[in-house]
């Protein structure tokens, strides 16, 4: 269709010299496709345009009705019989309906057409012209009226309404013909080649256009937040731990942390197991130390009094938690001389929980953990001081807790302004001599741990209040190309950790 109606339109052109009104030339075309063409033809320099807008007006709905019935007034008018007694206002609105009654009434009094005597209304005049309905079928018929104060009042009333139409009209351009030939859009090699560039016709470039967008690729903002913590961890001279084990056998997920094999979160219903291959083919050369320690104690303590299997231990599992990762570092750290270290982790870990909007089975952890020697809970309390500072949180309190593999062990606790009270923003505490010296560490090294959470700081952050429009197959693409870079500063430091007691 648009060729042949750029043909059409070369056709017209050359035969009468001009378009007067080419949306009234080509009835049954679409205005927009009339534009298409014209667009197409005067980017080759074979017309020029100018637009024609006119203002063409409807009858609506209403309007309608007075121009089927009479306007409300005349209606009314009619309704009123001659004489001194005419017509109750209850019987008006009974007949017409109260809102029709009171517009019409409103117009007749206003024309002095009738008038109110107490209950009743009567007439003023004998005769009258409905110059409303006159109004309304000239513009019926033309679109228009000659009187714009007729237009505009029947507007107020919204009897009437005002739509544009477009048209053009359409002069010869400089390079007028009535032939079509297809543009080249680029310059190719065949046609350097055969010498066709020179009789061929270019299509001009539009260096005004944008242009398309190029897509890129965007951050998660689980990532974003990740990438902050990451920084904050690097600046105060922690070294990043290998996250890329996945699957852990129960003695580096369990048993090397010193958990009692029979601990409640060994079972089914908190941790994945495995099924296919159903267990590690080796352990760690110091199992027998960590058997020893789990079944007589050592170091100081009792252990277990329980028998520890080794097929238990070899049991493979989904992480439970990044703690396994910092156990292989410090049994790495054991193998060979001793030097000051601090590791930090922050991955995904699997646990076997019931999703709602605050939990998944799969979520992700941050972890940190010092080893020095005389490494005490005092330079733990001072170093997280100097941590959480460094994301705009500085007033701390802590609170003894137990865990399964430090002691002593305490919660952290911030202040936050906007709730007015005390709230939890992590975990911490020292590894228990029987997890470190199976390992080989020596008897002066401690190590120090601490965690937090991932996804609710992120949540809090970016105002989301269901962790499976964060994390998982529920969660829009929309959302991650629209979330801003997050920064810890002090300014949002305690918002951040808001919900990190929830954790």
């Amino acid at each position: 269709m648009s060729e042949e109606l750029k043909l059409d339109l070369l056709k017209r052109l050359d035969a009468c010299g001009a378009v007067e009104d080419a949306a009234a030339a080509y009835p049954g075309v679409a205005v927009e496709a009339i534009l298409g063409a014209l667009k197409s033809l005067e980017s080759q320099e074979k017309v020029a345009y100018e637009t024609l807008a006119t203002e063409v007006w409807s009858v609506e709905a209403e309007g309608e009705d007075q121009l089927a019935h009479g306007s409300y007034e005349a209606q009314i008018f009619a309704a009123v019989p001659p004489g001194d007694e005419g017509i109750s206002i209850d019987e008006l609105k009974a007949r017409f309906g109260a809102a029709k009654a009171s517009l019409g009434q409103g117009r007749g009094f206003k024309n002095k057409w009738i008038k109110k005597t107490g209950a009743n209304v009567v007439r003023l005049v004998d005769a009258i012209v409905d110059e409303t309905r006159a109004d309304l079928e000239t513009i019926k018929a033309t679109g228009t009226h000659p009187a714009k104060d007729v237009l505009k009042a029947l507007k107020g009333r919204g009897l009437i309404k005002a739509a544009k139409v477009l048209s053009y009209a359409v002069r010869k351009g400089p390079r007028f013909s009535t032939e079509l030939k297809k543009q080249a859009t680029d310059l190719t090699a065949a046609m350097l080649h055969s010498g066709a560039w020179k009789t061929a016709e270019f299509k001009k470039f539009n260096f005004d256009a944008l242009g398309i967008s190029p897509a890129g690729g965007h951050l998660h903002p689980l990532m974003k937040v990740r990438e902050e913590f990451r920084q904050v961890f690097f600046e105060v001279g922690f070294v990043e731990m290998p996250t890329n084990s996945f699957v852990e056998s129960a003695f580096w997920n369990f048993d090397a942390l010193f958990v009692p094999q029979k601990h409640p979160s060994r079972k089914l219903q908190d941790t994945f197991y495995v099924r296919d291959p159903p267990a590690a083919t080796s352990l760690p050369a110091f199992w027998q130390d960590v058997k020893r320690v789990h079944e007589s104690g050592g170091y100081g303590s009792i252990g277990h009094r329980c028998e520890w299997d080794v097929d238990e231990a070899q049991c493979l599992v989904l992480r439970t938690h990044t703690t396994p990762v910092s156990a292989r570092m410090l049994y790495q750290l054991a193998q060979g001389p001793y030097r000051p270290a601090k590791y930090f982790s922050i991955d995904r870990v699997y646990r076997n929980e019931a999703v709602d909007n605050t939990h998944l089975a799969e979520f992700h952890q941050v972890e940190g953990a010092i080893a020095d020697k005389n490494m005490s809970l005092g330079s733990l309390i001072d170093f997280l001081g100097v941590f959480f500072e460094k994301m705009g949180i500085t007033n701390l309190r802590f609170k003894p807790t137990f865990n399964p593999y430090t002691e002593p062990s305490m919660e952290i606790f911030s202040w936050h302004e906007e709730s007015g009270k005390w709230l939890e923003i992590g975990n911490s505490g020292m590894f228990r001599p029987e997890m470190l010296r199976p390992m080989g560490l020596p008897e002066d090294v401690k190590v120090a741990g601490f965690g937090l959470s991932l996804e609710r700081p992120t949540m809090i952050k970016y105002g989301i209040d269901n962790i499976r429009k964060l994390f998982g197959h529920s969660v829009a693409v929309s959302m991650i190309e629209a979330s801003p870079a997050c920064r810890l500063d002090k300014k949002m430091g305690q918002e951040v950790f808001q919900a990190a007691d929830e954790c």
